[in-house]
């Protein structure tokens, strides 16, 4: 019944649908405003590893020689970002490497979680999808975002089962766009 409460609440509504409208565009077209450069990619999910560990996740980065490629960096860190707070979350470790497989920089994370079941697997892409309800937070936009971010660079991600328990997701780039 109160008036600004209930202002404030319209105006909370209208911002979350404007975010949700933004992040899923960005899902889509998997490409933003920024330019496109070379970097060195090893060296970008090396820092992102550095500060997410800093504040407390158990990230281990293993050394990689410069690995470059043309591509939007900061899209490619918040992809990276999102599948390494996903290991985190889920499998309470996340070690990650970054390497170039042919004309491709392959960015691994594994986790130590219980690796997704088929139909799990089959539906993890999808917008608002949260394999696991019971945790807190997220809205299930991040593989979605992160697949269409790797796809705007010419490559995918593939999640699979690591034998002996946890998950591997693989974000692959062509290492020219």
């Amino acid at each position: 019944d109160d008036g600004d409460v209930r202002d404030g609440m319209r105006a909370s509504l209208d911002e979350l649908q404007a975010m949700t409208e933004a992040a899923l565009e960005a899902a889509r077209s998997g490409a933003g405003e920024e330019a496109v450069r070379e970097v060195d990619v090893a060296a970008l999910v090396e820092s992102l590893c550095a500060d997410l560990g800093e504040l407390g996740g158990d990230v281990v980065f293993a050394e990689a020689a410069p690995v470059t490629a043309v591509c939007r960096p900061h899209e490619i860190k918040r992809a990276a970002r999102n599948l390494v707070e996903n290991a985190v979350k889920y499998g309470k470790q996340a070690r990650v490497s970054v390497a170039t497989k042919y004309a491709f920089v392959a960015i691994c994370v594994d986790d130590d979680g219980p690796g997704l079941t088929e139909d799990e697997a089959s539906r993890a892409f999808e917008p608002f999808v949260r394999l696991n309800a019971s945790s807190a937070g997220g809205l299930g936009l991040g593989l979605t975002f992160a697949r269409a971010v790797a796809r705007g660079h010419g490559g995918d991600i593939v999640l699979e089962n690591r034998e002996g328990g946890g998950l591997r997701a693989t974000v692959t780039l062509k290492r020219t766009c």
